[in-house]
């Protein structure tokens, strides 16, 4: 008895539509990339239901003959390929001819077409990939796809659906990727009876731009373009002081078909090098042009990767593009910048505070009342029967000491030497009555009981030197200081204190970003960020945490998002982790801060007594060298 058999051709074609077909987006896409291969130049998508139950995709394109239209559902029918040559030069969105037979053998599809010129139309059903209606009918030019019910015969595939709002908010993304790389073309967009975006088709990449990705973005865009023989690059790319929380805003186009393509997002990163804040991403909306012997698209069923042949050649001009435009950027900054005057005696200059030029957090760290007052403020006196609180030095007056010139900080030389820090199991919380009140952030652990040691000095004002016994210490101090704020943090059962923003800050979110605020606004206002509808598809940012720098606000909110989007966080306890993490590291002192002794000393009580050994992200605080390593650098030993 046999054991291989051959599958049906609808078997096979529900096989094959597993990979054309992934979820509603991937039916939204495919039918519009065949509205711009049939040459329209107006485009109306409507869905409902997030797309599983209703998709109608109408162009003004060349339309169908009735006999095109009866076999265009069938696999392997298409008009943009004709033979094996076809393949060395693929100018069209389509070219596989399996996208409708895959849509079609999962769902059930309406489609009326009409070529121009043409007094009738033509009207064809279909369900799970048989014909079962087809007649003349009177209709406008062009073709109307409806696709209802997707996944109704296969229930498998049904069941890993999302929710109607994810599924929606990806067939919104899906979209508007398709419309941003044709600003030619007029698209329209209408989500449950509500108008998501609509492009101009006026054929200029720049309003295409600031009508899909909003006026916010648009802003701090730079225009790109460069040319190498018959490859061009174009577009626009942000400013460096613009940067991103994630790569969401990336969009690469070659020849008008979005990709995603490695090559290109390392070419416009690394144009920023040594521009962009670590952490930070651009935002850009690169169009590639080549020939079409010089890319090769039949590389995956989605058509999103692509190869091509000259990579090099490809990554240099996107890169010299980019690099182009930020370097025309600060010329014209150089230019419009006044004139050099004479140096002048310092006069203080009082100004209003502003988002984007809030004061350093070192400021904050180090001011008290006496100091405030100091400042112009006027403060409630306090009572006279009460001693003076002792006055810290403020951050920004101490200046940057080297080794040789700061003096020991911290307890006595030991009588015993001691080789190594002492680990939590050993030690207790000693508390310190007699200790002086000190105004600073590094205030969540207590006085711990730490081994004799004497702090040498701060390197590169990020690493502290710590000599104890035989060995040097040497610690991150925002390292340990994000790791103890993380543990304070998460050690609380209440929620967390929040500070009101004196001006809320506007938040520039894509659908998927606004699903997930709303799905895990309860948890964000737990941990201090109150983000609020502001219009019909705008957010602002009300509060943040108390340990938050204003200025660190939108950024941490981004990179919150990500990670939510990212999928670190499957449970609402990793969630709700992976949002300390980052406000810990918001909060944390940043390298090249100036820190007070007080906070340097704090700093090495929790890391010497072994409270605190890695990062919330897992790195080490602190390394260790030994004398005897020190005399082996310094070939004083062999």
């Amino acid at each position: 008895m046999a054991v291989i058999n051959i599958l049906s051709p609808h078997v096979a074609d529900m096989i094959a539509a597993g990979e054309v077909v992934e979820r509603p987006a991937s039916v939204i896409k495919e039918l519009m990339e065949n509205a711009f291969d049939a040459g329209a130049h107006a485009v109306t998508v409507e869905l409902r239901g997030g797309g599983a139950t209703y998709i109608r995709v109408a162009d003004d394109g060349c339309g169908m003959a009735p006999e095109d239209a009866g076999i265009a559902f069938m696999r392997h029918a298409t008009s943009k390929l004709h033979d094996e040559q076809g393949l060395e030069a693929i100018g069209t969105m389509g070219f596989r001819g399996e996208a409708l037979a895959a849509i079609s053998a999962v769902s059930e599809i309406e489609l009326t077409t009409r070529r121009q010129g043409d007094g009738s139309g033509t009207y064809v059903s279909v369900s799970a990939g048989d014909i079962q209606d087809m007649h003349e009918a009177g209709c406008p030019e062009g073709t109307i796809m409806t696709v209802r019910s997707i996944f109704f015969n296969t229930p498998a595939r049904l069941k890993f659906l999302k929710s109607d709002r994810a599924e929606a908010s990806a067939c919104v993304q899906t979209a508007l990727r398709c419309a941003l790389g044709r600003p030619e073309v007029s698209v329209r967009l209408v989500r449950d009876g509500k108008e998501e975006f609509f492009s101009p088709g006026d054929g200029k990449a720049a309003s295409c731009v600031y009508a899909l990705l909003g006026r916010e973005m648009a802003k701090d865009l730079l225009p790109v373009s460069g040319e190498d023989g018959d490859m061009r690059a174009t577009g626009f790319t942000s400013s460096p002081a613009a940067g991103r929380g994630n790569r969401a805003a990336q969009f690469f186009y070659c020849n008008g078909r979005y990709i995603r393509s490695a090559l290109l997002q390392s070419a416009v990163e690394q144009a920023y090098k040594n521009t962009l804040l670590v952490g930070r991403f651009p935002a850009c909306v690169i169009y590639l042009t080549l020939s079409n012997a010089a890319v090769d698209v039949n590389v995956h069923p989605a058509k999103t990767e692509v190869k091509f042949s000259q990579e090099k050649r490809v990554f240099d001009l996107v890169y010299h593009a980019v690099l182009s435009a930020l370097t025309q950027e600060d010329r014209i900054e150089a230019e419009e910048a006044p004139a050099a005057k004479p140096a002048a005696a310092p006069t203080p200059v009082t100004t209003g505070p502003t988002y984007k030029a809030a004061p350093r957090p070192d400021f904050y760290r180090s001011m008290s009342s006496e100091s405030f007052r100091a400042q112009g403020y006027s403060v409630k006196p306090a009572p006279a029967s009460q001693p003076a609180a002792s006055v810290p030095v403020r951050a920004a007056e101490i200046p940057y000491q080297t080794r040789m010139d700061m003096p020991p900080i911290g307890h006595a030389a030991p009588a015993v030497p001691v080789t190594r820090p002492q680990t939590t199991e050993n030690t207790a919380f000693r508390p310190d009555s007699t200790a002086p009140v000190v105004e600073n952030p590094v205030q969540n652990v207590e006085k711990l009981a730490v081994p004799d040691h004497k702090i040498v000095g701060e390197a590169l004002k990020l690493y502290i030197l710590v000599e104890m016994g035989e060995e040097l210490i040497l610690i991150d101090k925002h390292a340990a200081h994000e790791r103890m704020i993380f543990d304070r943090l998460k050690q609380q059962e209440r929620s967390i204190m929040a500070q009101e923003l004196l001006t809320s800050v506007p938040l520039r979110l894509t659908e998927e970003d606004r699903e997930l605020i709303d799905i895990n606004g309860a948890l964000l206002s737990e941990l201090g960020f109150e983000i609020e509808p502001f219009g019909e598809h705008d957010y602002v940012l009300r509060t943040v945490p108390s340990d938050m720098a204003p200025s660190d606000a939108e950024a941490a909110v981004e990179e919150i998002l990500d990670k939510l989007k990212s999928g670190k966080a499957p449970d609402p306890q990793s969630a709700r982790d992976e949002i300390l993490h980052t406000v810990a590291c918001k909060a944390a002192i940043k390298a090249g801060y100036d820190t007070t002794r007080e906070e340097l000393q704090r700093i090495v009580d929790a890391v010497l007594s072994g409270a605190v050994k890695y990062c919330p992200h897992g790195r080490p605080v602190s390394a260790v060298m030994t004398r005897r390593d020190l005399d082996k650098l310094f070939k004083r030993i062999v």
